[in-house]
C-alpha cells in the first residue's frame, strides 16, 4: 500500500512540474500574442488617420483657363474666340485635407479592433451555425473591410489623379509649342517692320532730292517742260509709294500692340532699333501731381493704352513736339481702392506714342502690380 502510494505521489509531483513548465511557456506566448495584437492595433489606427473617408465633391465643377484661340490678324479683335483648355478637367481632385478616419485614442475603436466575434446583448459569442460570427457590426472585421474600402477609393481617385495630370502635361505642351511657333513669326515681323522703316526713309531722302531738282527747274520751266513733267511724274509715283508703305507700317505697328506677354522682352531687346533717333534732351520726370488716365488696358499681355493732359503732352514732347518721348514710369491708382498700398493699383513704363492723339502705348510691369489695371485708373507722377 505504502509503495503505491509512492508511486502516486511521485506521479502527481511529475505532472505538477510538467504543468507548471506548460504554464511558463504558455505565458510566454500569451505575452508575445499581448505584444503582437497591440502593435498591429497601434498601427491600424494610425494607417486609418492616412486613409480618407470621404470622397471629393463637387464633381460636376467645371474650371476656366480660356484660350485666346482668334487668329492674329493686322486689326483689333474686340470679342475674340474663347476655348476652355480645363472643359474636361476634374477640378474636384484639387480638393485637399479631406477628413480621414479617427481612430488613434479612441477607446471605443480600441475596443472593436479586440472583438473577433459578434457578441450578442448578454455578451455571449453569437454563431453561424456551428462557426462563430466574426463579421457584421461590432467586429474587427466591420472596421477592417471599412479601411479596405476607403483605401481602394482613394486609390481609384489618385490613379484618376495621374491620368489628369498627365492629360494637362499634354495640353501644356501643345500650348508652349504653339507659343513658340507664334513667337517665331512675329520675330519675322519685326524684322520686316525694321526693313520697311529703313525703306521708308531712303524713299524720303529720294523724294527730297526729287523735290530740290523740281526747285532748280521751275526757273527753266519753258526750256525744260519736258523734263519737269516726268520728274512730276516720278515724284508722285514716289509719293504714292511713300503712302503705302506707311499705311503697311501702321498695320504692322497695330499687329505688334496685340502680340501676348512672351514677346515683350524681344520687344524691350530690340526697342533701341525703333528708338535709336533718341537724344540726351529727353525729360527724366514729370512734375508731382495726376497725369492722365488709363483708356484700355491689356493685363494679359502687359500693356496700357494711356490718354495724358495736353499740359502733361507739353511737358513730355515740348510745346513744338519736337522733344523725344522719355521711357519714364509713372504711377497709376484708382480712387476707392483700398489695398495694401492705399489706392496705388501698379506702375507703367512709356513706351510709344500714339499719332495723331495725347495717347501713348505703355508697358505694365509686373513687379509693382497691387491689381489689375482697367479703364479711368488715373495715372499720376510720383
Amino acid at each position: 500500500m505504502n509503495k503505491t502510494l509512492h508511486v502516486f505521489v511521485y506521479l502527481f509531483l511529475i505532472l505538477a512540474a510538467a504543468g507548471l513548465y506548460f504554464e511558463f511557456q504558455l505565458n510566454e506566448k500569451r505575452a508575445l500574442l499581448t505584444a503582437r495584437n497591440k502593435m498591429q492595433e497601434e498601427y491600424i489606427t494610425k494607417l486609418a488617420a492616412t486613409i480618407e473617408c470621404v470622397e471629393p465633391e463637387g464633381k460636376d465643377v467645371v474650371a476656366e483657363v480660356n484660350k485666346d484661340v482668334s487668329p492674329v490678324e493686322a486689326k483689333e479683335v474686340d470679342s475674340p474666340s474663347y476655348d476652355n483648355l480645363l472643359q474636361d478637367y476634374k477640378a474636384y481632385l484639387e480638393q485637399d485635407n479631406l477628413k480621414t478616419y479617427e481612430w488613434v485614442n479612441n477607446s471605443a475603436i480600441a475596443q472593436q479592433l479586440r472583438t473577433v466575434y459578434a457578441l450578442d446583448a448578454e455578451g455571449k459569442v453569437e454563431m453561424d451555425g456551428n462557426t462563430p460570427r466574426d463579421y457584421g457590426p461590432g467586429t474587427e472585421r466591420e472596421l477592417l473591410d471599412k479601411l479596405l474600402k476607403s483605401g481602394q477609393n482613394q486609390q481609384a481617385t489618385l490613379n484618376t489623379t495621374r491620368a489628369e495630370l498627365k492629360t494637362l502635361h499634354g495640353k501644356l505642351a501643345d500650348a508652349v509649342d504653339e507659343l513658340n511657333e507664334q513667337k517665331k513669326e512675329n520675330r519675322k515681323d519685326k524684322v520686316t517692320i525694321v526693313e520697311r522703316e529703313q525703306t521708308i526713309s531712303t524713299l524720303e531722302g529720294e523724294k527730297a532730292q526729287l523735290e530740290d531738282k523740281l526747285v532748280k527747274s521751275e526757273a527753266k520751266a519753258k526750256e525744260l517742260d519736258s523734263e519737269n513733267s516726268d520728274l512730276k511724274e516720278e515724284l508722285t509715283a514716289k509719293d504714292e509709294e511713300i503712302a503705302a508703305r506707311q499705311e503697311d507700317l501702321v498695320k504692322c505697328q497695330k499687329q505688334l500692340e496685340q502680340v501676348s506677354k512672351i514677346l515683350q522682352e524681344t520687344l524691350q531687346n530690340q526697342a533701341g532699333l525703333s528708338k535709336s533717333g533718341l537724344d540726351s534732351a529727353a525729360v527724366a520726370s514729370l512734375p508731382f501731381g495726376d497725369k492722365g488716365k488709363v483708356v484700355l488696358a491689356d493685363n494679359e499681355n502687359m500693356f496700357a493704352i494711356v490718354e495724358f493732359t495736353p499740359e502733361t503732352f507739353a511737358q513730355l514732347r515740348g510745346d513744338d513736339k519736337n522733344r523725344p518721348l522719355p521711357m519714364i514710369e509713372l504711377g497709376v491708382k484708382r480712387p476707392g481702392f483700398k489695398g495694401e498700398a492705399g489706392e496705388f493699383v501698379g506702375r507703367i513704363r512709356i513706351k510709344q506714342e500714339v499719332a495723331g492723339k495725347n495717347y501713348v502705348v505703355c508697358d505694365i510691369l509686373a513687379n509693382w502690380e497691387q491689381s489689375k489695371l482697367r479703364p479711368n485708373d488715373i495715372v499720376f507722377a510720383d
